[in-house]
């Protein structure tokens, strides 16, 4: 089966300062690198200078044109994202998009983040949800719109309030689900938030169907040895145009719900083909688990007091 092309149009981003986590490679890295075509000067923080260098190197390939500042950061460390927030307060300079995209899969045995967090939980919810309170100030001066990346896993399983460290009864998939439900409402309480106290932020959510990217691939340092037959199976997919998209395709709902004029705060973008699974990007009705403003106000608390990050009241 051929591919059929799947593409969006990006507005003239000159003057626009962009912000992208998990851009050093996957689906990040096609955000980032689309972004800079556009004229966004990036700002990428990596964990792995290596790889971080090699992805500045690809995106300038693609944009020759393109400004891209490297900075450091490890979301599985709050110590790391306050150091980072340090040093973009520092410069000053306003940001004016903010994609949150970086995250971690299902590692098979139970992890945890220098903060002693379990590992999804620390890198995809709580460390997103410090970089945005460390970085409001430049957000809220360039009142930015923020998309956090959420995943088809959100619209199943449920927080585990009881144990939302995974402390007594980890598993992996339980647990990514939780971290991205928690995500997600995050976003949707940033939104209502900024509403309320005239922030100027916008925040609305997304997520990339599925595509072959390293997130279920060997992982040894997530003690994964081989791929999982999940990532096998949406190889072959991918590579017939059947149901999954690619790494490309599976950015495009981010771009659009963070750049499009048509995109609306508080609301989730997705692909739009058979299971929302691949396809090109359109609002998609809120998963259930989103839903709640109750287990939206619920989750900020707890994350407040997980991280010890407050966010203003005003």
């Amino acid at each position: 089966m051929t591919r059929r092309t799947i593409d969006i149009e990006i507005p003239d981003l000159s003057g626009t300062r962009a912000l992208v986590t998990g851009g050093s490679d996957g689906i990040g890295l096609g955000i980032a690198t689309r972004l800079a075509r556009a004229g966004a000067e990036l700002v990428l923080p990596v964990r792995n200078q290596q790889k971080g260098a090699a992805a500045k190197a690809a995106i300038e390939e693609r944009a020759p044109a393109a400004t891209v500042e490297l900075q450091q950061l490890d979301l599985s460390s709050l110590a790391s994202v306050a150091a980072l927030g340090d040093t973009l307060r520092g410069d000053g300079r306003p940001i004016h998009l903010l994609i949150n995209n970086a995250g971690v899969m299902t590692p098979p045995t139970r992890q945890v983040t220098s903060d002693c967090f379990e590992l999804q939980l620390g890198t995809n919810h709580l460390g997103h949800f410090a970089l945005v309170a460390q970085l409001l100030p430049l957000l809220r001066h360039g009142r930015a719109r923020v998309t956090s990346q959420v995943s088809v896993a959100a619209n199943g399983g449920a927080i585990n309030w009881q144990d939302s460290n995974w402390e007594r009864s980890y598993d992996g998939m339980r647990a990514y689900r939780h971290s991205k439900i928690l995500f997600g409402l995050f976003g949707l309480e940033l939104e209502r938030r900024s509403a309320a106290a005239g922030w100027g932020i916008t925040s609305n959510l997304s997520h990339p169907g599925i595509a072959p990217t390293s997130l279920l691939s060997a992982r040894p340092e997530l003690d994964r040895a081989r791929d999982t037959a999940a990532v096998r199976a949406i190889r072959w997919m991918s590579a017939r145009g059947i149901l999954a998209g690619t790494p490309q395709t599976a950015g495009l709902p981010a771009l659009h719900a963070a750049t499009s004029p048509d995109a609306r705060p508080g609301r989730l973008y997705g692909p739009r083909g058979p299971g929302h699974l691949g396809g090109a990007p359109a609002e998609q009705r809120m998963y259930s688990r989103l839903r709640s403003e109750d287990d939206a106000r619920r989750g900020w608390s707890l994350s407040e007091e997980l991280t010890g990050v407050r966010f203003p009241t005003a």
